[in-house]
């Protein structure tokens, strides 16, 4: 037996507060994931929430819960993103003054959406640590009471409506698939869950680059990663939080990780076959079934955490998809430096139907002769049997070919 500041009538009160104030996200299904895992797969899009993420629910009933004095001294946050405009969103709608610290680098459409939902932003340090340090104090010198991310009850109770609303639109569903960072979605989802349908498999993903929560778990404790770096930075979290640890080491049924290369093919495929913008960490769910399709008991529900990603880190995320997909191939081919060998070698990979994206020379190179030039190549191409087409003519028709 637990012994937790929340209950399910604690989360039911929740979603009845929310009721106008959040959106009940669609739930859509996938009939290339449905195909793929063997069994019908659904989508949760709170990509599609309000402020392009679940994590308005948390913050919303997170300050609702404050005093009228509490109220009256402001909230402050730090977050690199989707925390920062739920904040910002939940105080403007309660009447709330809010300071959100954001890195220097953060990107700017969400320092700008944070802003616009009524929170003085304020630029701080170049990690999301050195500002959740300067909010800190903050708080201490001004009385502003801080609005943590996930390491919070009432945060957690926000985040389980997204499980109430999953069993209302999915009774059938057997897998639950939940992005992991802290854990206060993931925690929330497993305690709404697991009391109303004990056989509904509720499971994390986390980035293999940043997986705080497998050695966590083994501990038994919260566990700090000494080095962590992934694309998905909405689940970049170097320590489980305390609350959500202790839900998800009794309810949770286990954490999957997933590597960077799923991530971005997963991506890609969300926008390509889904028709949804889904950040890194959202797309992290779509990720774990396409590395891992036998692994999880249908129906599935992916839950899909938020949509608000950089227009340059998609760039970046789609190439890298694109590659990971076998659809992208880059090459260093050498050839000799005299003219029309150039066109000899675009000869070549157009015989293949190879799409030429990009050339660069590069004549200066100690490893080159001096009647020799290297070319770089960025190709489009049509899968992973295509590349190795492209490689295998390329080297029948006499070219040293380097990845």
């Amino acid at each position: 037996m637990h012994n937790w500041p929340i209950t399910l009538d604690d989360v039911r009160g929740a979603q009845k507060m929310l009721a106008g104030v959040v959106r009940v996200t669609p739930m859509e299904g996938s009939r290339h994931l449905s195909g793929l895992v063997g069994a019908p797969v659904h989508l949760k899009c709170e990509n599609l929430q309000r402020t392009g993420s679940f994590k308005l629910r948390g913050a919303y009933v997170r300050i609702a819960g404050l005093s009228p004095v509490q109220r009256a001294g402001g909230v402050v946050a730090a977050s690199a993103g989707n925390h920062a405009q739920g904040v910002a969103l939940a105080a403007s709608l309660l009447g709330v003054r809010s300071t959100v610290f954001m890195p220097v680098a953060a990107p700017l459409p969400k320092v700008a959406a944070t802003r616009e939902y009524g929170a003085e932003v304020r630029l701080h340090g170049t990690t999301v640590d050195e500002a959740l340090q300067a909010a800190q104090r903050y708080s201490e010198a001004t009385g502003a009471v801080f609005i943590h991310p996930f390491d919070h009850w009432d945060v957690v109770t926000g985040q389980a409506t997204v499980g109430l609303e999953i069993l209302e639109q999915c009774p059938e569903v057997r897998t639950i698939l939940v992005g992991v960072g802290g854990g206060g979605l993931l925690a929330g989802i497993a305690a709404a869950v697991k009391p109303l349908r004990p056989d509904v498999r509720v499971v994390g993903v986390q980035a293999a680059a940043a997986a705080a929560y497998p050695p966590s778990l083994a501990a038994g404790r919260p566990v700090t990663l000494e080095h962590f770096a992934t694309m998905a930075d909405g689940i970049m979290v170097g320590r489980p939080g305390d609350v959500p640890f202790e839900v998800i080491n009794t309810l949770a049924d286990g954490i999957r990780t997933v590597s960077e290369d799923a991530l971005s093919r997963a991506l890609l495929l969300a926008l390509e076959r889904l028709k949804l913008v889904v950040e890194p960490a959202g797309a992290a769910p779509i990720a774990a079934l396409l590395e891992q399709p036998d692994s999880f008991e249908g129906p599935v529900v992916a839950v899909l955490s938020g949509g608000n990603i950089d227009p340059q880190l998609m760039q970046r995320v789609l190439r890298h998809g694109l590659a990971a997909a076998g659809r992208y191939l880059s090459l260093r081919v050498r050839l000799a430096d005299k003219p029309g060998s150039l066109a000899d070698l675009l000869g070549v990979l157009t015989r293949v139907d190879a799409n030429v994206l990009d050339v660069a020379h590069v004549r200066i190179d100690p490893r080159l002769g001096l009647t020799e030039v290297e070319v770089d190549l960025h190709l489009e191409t049509k899968g992973p049997e295509h590349c190795a087409l492209v490689v295998g003519e390329l080297r029948d028709a006499g070219y040293v070919v380097a990845g």
